[in-house]
């Protein structure tokens, strides 16, 4: 993980240009970029004091090729990172299952066939009353996994209050996203957060997030429905989830509401 988050912390010092010349770019359809504040930066009611990096993981062999080519190492440390998290996700995805009483391989497959990563940087802000790294949301995946290196930065909404979730030297940060909620029928909750900057210290974050594949289908699990615990969302697939989220700016308030049940 360590050698991961310094190849990280050397792509972001590289030279402007040479990481522009790479990668950087507003086509949303491009799967590998680097982007200011958000990919919505044209019409975001907030500009985020952040650079980031996202490109997919998996599978290896079909998307390495377009990762970043700088650091050298870039590549080999990546990859390898990657395989470690995606172990972890699915064995937590197995304790979940079990947990829930779906079985632990409920979550196999489709629901978390594919892995994104985003890498967030933070630059030293003048002003941090001023604005946010990452404005209030909810992961719409399944689940993520954090680094979150050794720079606070993170806080999670709790009763009112926002409260912060201070670094773990090598220590992982888990993320309930919507997926599990919907599929645990509202057993589980995401957990709203955001990041605020600081004015005298660079902050880099790495996050995998497991997520389903377009076309798999989500809905609560059978098994956890009955008389007592009625269904409380409609089925869908991932993609017409993912669109909404992004339609609607991933505002908690209303990107669950088209896909609720009326009581």
């Amino acid at each position: 993980m360590n050698d991961t988050m310094d190849v990280f912390k050397e792509f972001f010092e590289l030279p402007l240009e040479e990481k522009r010349a790479s990668i950087y770019s507003d086509d949303p359809n491009k799967v590998c970029k680097l982007v200011h504040s958000s990919v919505n930066y044209d019409w975001e009611e907030v500009h985020l004091w952040r650079d980031f990096l996202r490109h997919p993981c998996e599978p290896l062999e079909k998307f390495m090729p377009i990762w970043p080519r700088k650091p050298i190492k870039y590549r080999e440390h990546v990859s390898k990172c990657f395989t470690q998290v995606k172990k972890v996700a699915l064995d937590i995805l197995e304790l979940i299952g079990e947990g829930l009483g779906i079985g632990s391989e409920y979550f196999n497959d489709e629901l978390s066939k594919e892995t994104d990563i985003f890498v967030n940087h933070y630059p030293p802000c003048p002003d941090p009353s001023l604005t946010l790294g990452i404005t209030k949301h909810s992961d719409p995946q399944l689940i993520t996994i954090l680094l979150q290196g050794d720079v606070s930065g993170l806080q999670v909404l709790k009763d009112g209050e926002w409260i912060g979730v201070e670094p773990i030297s090598n220590g992982l940060v888990v993320n309930i996203g919507y997926q599990l909620r919907i599929i645990s029928n509202g057993k589980l909750k995401c957990a709203e957060h955001r990041v605020v900057t600081n004015s005298s210290t660079v902050r880099t974050t790495i996050g995998f997030f497991i997520t389903p594949s377009p076309d798999c289908y989500i809905e609560p699990a059978a098994a956890l429905i009955n008389a007592s615990n009625p269904r409380l969302y409609k089925g869908f697939r991932y993609e017409e989830f993912r669109a909404n989220y992004f339609r609607k700016q991933g505002k908690t308030e209303v990107v669950l509401e088209p896909f609720k049940i009326e009581s």
